[in-house]
């Protein structure tokens, strides 16, 4: 059976502390797995060298890292362009570490009010990745990253690449969940959200073909809850993951979110699809 939907708190501006926050027994991804899901998910990442002006850019203009992965021991491996000032700092370093930080924000790949769903830094030591260590790192990006890793090497056709790796000291997320500190040990084991990579083209589907079906999760929700549905103009949904769909609604009387738990955590695409078509039966009934 599912959960009742399960209103969450008012919402405030455009940035993750302003955002509704869930309830205590609300199943929830750690704040370990939701920075991990942000370091490998295709979502912008910008470099920053404390003690420099800005964020570090590359030639395009973007100031962004490209492809990225984390290796057994949680070591994030960066691509990108080799004369990145990310790149050369790390090359003039030779065996020194860089002191960096890497921030990843997370926007909603829909459009609703407030859409920054959150942000995470991940600070540590940069090095450049060197000799024999590059063939084992191209691999890895490779494998976890093939859609970006490619889309990186035709944006970036004939621009030599290099491969850097940040050694986490530690991490801070402050999104729809909360704000929390990350130690690196609990970084390192964490996994990402099984969906990450096909959250934002289900979301985008769900509020494209099933705008009906989305408004009629209302039904699911507390009385008084449900007599206020039919004034709010948007029904979307804002985030997806293994535990659950979360649900935005926006309107003339504000805007709330709530929370449609799945009976059982999802592992992959296929059982997703189960989980909310079984959610959209239980609203419809």
């Amino acid at each position: 059976m599912f959960r009742p939907g399960i209103p969450l708190s008012g919402t405030g501006d455009d940035a993750g502390p302003g955002q509704p926050r869930p309830l205590e027994d609300t199943r929830q991804p750690s704040a370990a797995e939701r920075v991990r899901t942000l370091v490998e998910s295709s979502l912008t990442a910008a470099l920053t060298i404390p003690g420099t002006e800005a964020p570090l850019r590359d030639p395009l203009g973007s100031w962004t890292a490209g492809a990225r992965a984390v290796t057994d021991d949680g070591d994030v491996v960066l691509l990108v362009p080799a004369n990145a000032p990310a790149a050369r700092a790390a090359a003039y370093a030779q065996d020194d570490d860089v002191e960096t930080v890497m921030e990843i924000t997370d926007v909603a790949p829909v459009a609703v009010p407030h859409r920054v769903r959150g942000r995470t830094w991940v600070a540590g030591w940069l090095t450049a990745v060197r000799n024999a260590d590059r063939a084992a790192c191209a691999r890895l990006l490779a494998e976890r990253q093939p859609a970006m890793a490619e889309a990186e090497a035709k944006a970036g056709a004939g621009v030599p690449r290099a491969l850097l790796r940040l050694e986490v000291g530690e991490a801070y997320v402050d999104d729809l969940w909360g704000a929390e500190h990350v130690e690196p040990d609990d970084f390192a084991a964490a996994r990402p959200d099984p969906l990450v990579r096909h959250e934002a083209e289900l979301l985008q589907h769900l509020a494209a073909a099933h705008g009906d079906r989305m408004r009629g999760l209302g039904t699911l929700l507390g009385e008084d809850r449900r007599r206020l549905c039919g004034a709010w103009s948007q029904v979307a949904p804002l985030a997806l993951d293994r535990f659950g769909l979360r649900v935005r609604f926006a309107g003339q009387p504000g805007c709330f979110d709530a929370r449609f738990e799945f009976p059982e955590p999802v592992r992959d695409v296929s059982q997703l699809r189960q989980a909310v078509q079984q959610l959209f039966e239980a609203a419809a009934g």
